[in-house]
């Protein structure tokens, strides 16, 4: 970003994961559950209340869950340090840890990825002298993996926002902001560093149901940012496009396979058909984290299925009778054809093809390994 961008937009008023201290310090969360009604950073004491977060989506969106976990891996080994652990019983603990986060979420690798990498600190530093200094390697790279993402963040913004038109109507899902990534978000960063540019965008906001992602968080953003924004129901996005209100969609995600597949919040799939049948450029947003280059078609991505009670008694009111069947999945796929391009840090793939993703996509990847 330029220096006059940062001077405008800079750090956001908020974020969504916060370390204080050192080694000995302590994991905060902005608990989104609580939003946007509250804004409450909640203090994290033990590696349980951390997978228990992740689980009721008091931190959420793939890049802060993996931000989040590695930072839990450093909280789950803090007790060590009082009984003077040995190395051994030190590293046992902290494979342990890495695969008991692992359990939180299935479907947004970027879990898997920042969990992988403390799992080779681990590795590297099996002989050295106490729990302590193992301690200290693995806090030093969790805040190396919360500092990449924030450059990924801003990089994924300026590609972006090149995209966009100016006095644009832009379409977005679920919430892809600071609240979902250590700052300024993926698909939302583009929309921000549009809007700090200048370019006059109105950007219209899916509720995204069940769990009302867009309305109460991404909303919320916007409004903190200053953005000209509208909230519809899901199930208005085919009436805006076809009233010409919208001339992009741009969503986040939570893994893309080799080719370009997607997985992102449920209703994304049909807000990409809808793109197509209005031939409305549809793009997705996202860092190289979030590829996993080990699988090819989208049908291969797990998707988390999800309580029935968050559809049939959301937020503590029942809107559904009692003893009915509910399909709750969390996530759908998008296919590649359906994608007009990736965004990612080191650029934008377009056309959407398992070589431009192994090519873009991989020089990402390989240059955090």
């Amino acid at each position: 970003m330029t220096e006059q961008m940062q001077a405008n937009s800079g750090a956001s008023p908020y974020v969504s994961v916060r370390w204080q201290g050192d080694s000995l310090g302590q994991l905060e969360l902005l608990d989104q559950t609580l939003l946007p009604e509250q804004v409450r950073m909640i203090p994290i004491q033990s590696v349980e209340q951390a997978h228990e977060a992740i689980v009721a989506l008091r931190v959420r969106g793939a890049p802060a869950i993996g931000i989040a976990a590695a930072y839990a891996v450093v909280t789950g080994m803090q007790p060590l340090f009082h009984r003077r652990a040995s190395i051994e019983e030190s590293v046992s603990q902290a494979r342990s840890l890495c695969d008991y986060l692992a359990t939180s979420r299935p479907t947004a690798v970027n879990l898997f990825w920042a969990l992988d990498r403390m799992r080779r600190i681990i590795a590297r530093n099996s002989n050295v002298a106490s729990a302590v200094e193992l301690t200290n390697q693995l806090l030093r790279e969790a805040r190396q993996i919360h500092d990449e993402d924030r450059r990924m963040c801003h990089a994924i913004g300026e590609f972006g926002a090149s995209l966009f038109e100016p006095g644009s109507g832009i379409l977005t899902h679920c919430n892809t902001g600071g609240l979902a990534t250590a700052e300024f978000g993926t698909a939302l960063a583009a929309i921000l560093t549009a809007h700090y540019q200048g370019k006059q965008i109105q950007v219209y906001a899916d509720e995204t149901r069940p769990l009302l992602q867009g309305a109460r968080l991404t909303m919320w953003e916007l409004q903190q940012h200053g953005v000209p924004s509208t909230l519809i129901c899901d199930s208005m996005a085919a009436q805006v496009m076809r009233e010409g209100r919208v001339q992009y969609v741009i969503v986040g995600a939570d893994r893309i396979t080799a080719r370009g597949d997607t997985a992102n919040k449920i209703g994304t799939y049909g807000l990409a058909v809808l793109a197509r049948y209005h031939q409305i450029p549809f793009f997705v947003a996202a860092p190289s984290s979030t590829f996993d280059l080990t699988i090819i078609d989208g049908a291969d991505i797990p998707i988390e299925q999800r309580k029935s009670e968050e559809i049939t008694a959301a937020f503590g009111k029942r809107t559904a009778p009692l003893d009915i069947q509910v399909y709750n999945p969390a996530f759908d796929v998008t296919p590649a054809e359906l994608i007009t391009a990736i965004i990612t840090e080191v650029g934008v793939i377009h056309p959407v093809s398992e070589d431009r993703v192994r090519s873009i996509a991989g020089r990402g990847l390989s240059s955090v390994e």
